[in-house]
């Protein structure tokens, strides 16, 4: 890997702490206004819904200028909004416009890779960026859980910063910080020379374009297989995290500054698959990870027998390493067909879409289980199940799609 791949990772890793620790400041000022509890997953919503609002317009973004100069405009973007939380606008729509930057910086920051790196080495950076991606959630929760705190809160406060007067706005500076650091970074990106073309400006031909670009994906029976198990993961990931919360509340009485460290043992175990599969699965292979996924979904259920804390770490960690090791593969086959069948930008920006609509519609599915009052026990089963399920369908339409046609002739196949 060379110097400029690992300049991307750090611009990368202090952008995605920064959003983590900002969703707890943003959930501490939403438990400081007395808002209602319902506002809490909202707030995730909020963050996803330019992902999928701007899915047909930030690929051409991304393409038109240069990566690194892109990245860097969406982190003034999640600045500007950390910013509108210091003015007192209402953290719902504050997070919103971070979302908004966190949506334009999506494409730049994979379609970067397809341009800097050979194919044979995507799953290895993959892994670099999943496995940072992750370390980023672990710090960023742990950040986020300190600034909140009360000794975290006091010591930022004692610091007598000018123009910061209340706890909030102590945490709100330090993410701020981590924001303007990663810019920095994000100026250093080289340039990889790529350049796209006659990029399209006129709105209605972009949402042609995005839907012919959805069209070709999901048509690809290599593409449509990986984008079906990435789209799963992440709404299942982005449920996981609110279930995991609620259960250690429920049934490991644990409050929610010590229930965030679960979510650090998934993400953990995240890691470690992510790493272990970026090790030992080429390209070729990625699709044989697919029955992990099965079981990954049948280990959740089994959450709903443990009461016990010793028991619950390593569950999760388990839980984590599954997921890792199938997502990985998955990505970077996902992102060598998008290359292969079109530009890096316009590939990302489907895949986003997708995943970032099957974060939506699952927890908006979680809202509704909620409050229709259901067992949590029974959230789990349905949620393990469903997974698990969804994958073995996933799994019947590849064995179908390999008797029609040997798909590993399709990865060797270049774009006309």
């Amino acid at each position: 890997m060379n110097r400029g791949f690992y300049t991307i990772m750090a611009a990368q890793f202090f952008s995605s702490l920064a959003d983590n620790a900002l969703l707890f400041v943003a959930i501490d000022i939403l438990v400081t206004m007395n808002a209602p509890a319902s506002l809490t997953p909202l707030l995730k919503l909020s963050f996803v819904l330019f992902y999928v609002l701007l899915a047909a317009f930030v690929g051409a973004f991304a393409d038109a200028m240069l990566k690194g100069r892109v990245m860097f405009i969406a982190n003034l973007i999640k600045i500007f909004g950390c910013a509108l939380m210091f003015m007192e606008v209402h953290p719902l729509l504050a997070y919103a416009v971070v979302g908004f930057g966190a949506a334009v910086y999506s494409p730049a920051k994979y379609g970067i890779l397809t341009e800097l790196l050979p194919p044979e080495k995507l799953v290895a950076a993959n892994g670099w960026i999943e496995g940072l991606t992750v370390m980023s959630i672990i710090f960023g929760t742990v950040l986020g859980g300190a600034l909140v705190s009360q000794a975290g809160s006091a010591f930022l406060v004692g610091l007598q910063l000018p123009g910061i007067d209340t706890t909030s706005e102590a945490a709100m500076a330090v993410v701020v910080g981590i924001y303007i650091l990663a810019a920095l970074f994000n100026l250093r990106i080289p340039d990889t020379g790529a350049r796209y073309e006659h990029q399209e400006r006129n709105p209605m031909k972009l949402i042609a374009d995005f839907a012919n670009c959805s069209a070709t994906l999901w048509k690809d029976k290599l593409g449509q297989i990986s984008l079906a198990i990435t789209t799963l993961f992440w709404g299942a990931g982005a449920t996981l995290q609110f279930i995991v919360l609620k259960w250690a509340e429920r049934s490991l009485d644990m409050p929610l500054d010590k229930a965030t460290n679960l979510i650090g043992v998934v993400a953990i175990g995240v890691a470690v698959g992510a790493a272990l599969a970026a090790k030992i699965v080429p390209l070729k292979k990625s699709l044989t990870v697919i029955p992990m996924g099965i079981i990954m979904g049948l280990v959740v259920t089994v959450m709903v027998f443990v009461y016990d804390v010793a028991v619950a770490y390593p569950l999760l960690a388990l839980i984590g390493f599954l997921s890792g090791y199938f997502v990985v593969p998955m990505n970077a086959l996902l992102q060598h067909r998008g290359h292969v069948l079109m530009s890096a930008g316009h590939s990302i920006a489907v895949q986003n879409f997708n995943e970032n609509l099957s974060i939506l519609t699952m927890l908006a599915m979680y809202a509704i289980m909620i409050t229709l009052n259901l067992d949590l026990n029974v959230i789990i089963v349905i949620f393990g199940l469903s997974i698990a399920g969804i994958t073995w369908l996933i799994l019947r339409r590849h064995q179908r799609n390999q008797a029609q046609h040997d798909s590993l002739a399709l990865i060797g196949e270049h774009k006309h």
